[in-house]
């Protein structure tokens, strides 16, 4: 039987690479997102839903069984201190932090021992100029992916973050992130989304079975 992963953010970006690559890996993959991938594969479902609605995605996860959890979706809202917004942090907040809170609560407790939790974090969570609110929202999830993998260590469930710099998806040319240009890496071209995918099937795989509590940086050399 293929084990099943849950995957938020896959209509597009990162988390549509990944779940073309836990398909291709042999995964049943349930995807969250508010518009559907423009995929078919007879094992991939898709459940419409806005994340941002706490009360919806709840009810969108009722009756969900999983092996896996991967938290993809996210957006990018840039500002520098004097002009944030208070709306874009909230939104910020409510999809990266609060939205892993609630898919957390409501699948972990029917997951098998063994289970994976992958958040998908961003390299600017140690901070960086004009993503301030952006960088506070990734940084929650490093603190909150220790935390669960404490708790459910004794289930052998592991809870990691892949923390990407610049990934070449949709994000790069969103509007809202105009005034904070994006910065290529060292290496000297932007991450790909399949790269991002490639690290969270690892962390996914038996093979990755000891790492917890982790955040994985793929960046380019950009954190060097």
């Amino acid at each position: 039987m293929r084990p099943t992963a849950v995957v938020t953010g896959a209509s597009s970006g990162i988390g549509l690479a990944i779940v073309q690559r836990l398909l291709a890996d042999g995964w049943q993959v349930m995807g969250l997102s508010r518009r559907p991938p423009e995929l078919q594969h007879a094992c991939y479902e898709h459940r419409p839903v806005d994340l941002l609605d706490r009360p919806a995605l709840a009810q969108a996860l009722e009756g969900l069984r999983c092996d896996a959890l991967v938290h993809a979706a996210g957006v990018l809202k840039t500002g520098r201190l004097g002009e944030l917004q208070a709306a874009d942090g909230s939104a910020m907040w409510q999809l990266h932090v609060a939205a892993a809170e609630t898919l957390a609560q409501a699948l972990v407790g029917h997951m098998p021992e063994g289970g994976r939790i992958v958040l998908i974090g961003s390299r600017t969570a140690t901070g960086s100029p004009g993503r301030s609110q952006y960088a506070a929202s990734k940084a929650a999830l490093v603190a909150m992916a220790r935390s669960w993998a404490a708790e459910l260590v004794p289930r052998r469930i592991t809870v990691n973050v892949v923390a990407p710099a610049a990934t070449q998806t949709p994000m790069l040319a969103d509007p809202a992130r105009a005034g904070v240009q994006p910065k290529l890496p060292p290496m000297g071209r932007f991450i790909q989304p399949t790269e991002v995918a490639a690290t969270t099937a690892f962390l996914l795989s038996e093979g990755a079975a000891s790492i917890t509590g982790q955040q994985i940086v793929v960046c380019g050399g950009a954190s060097l």
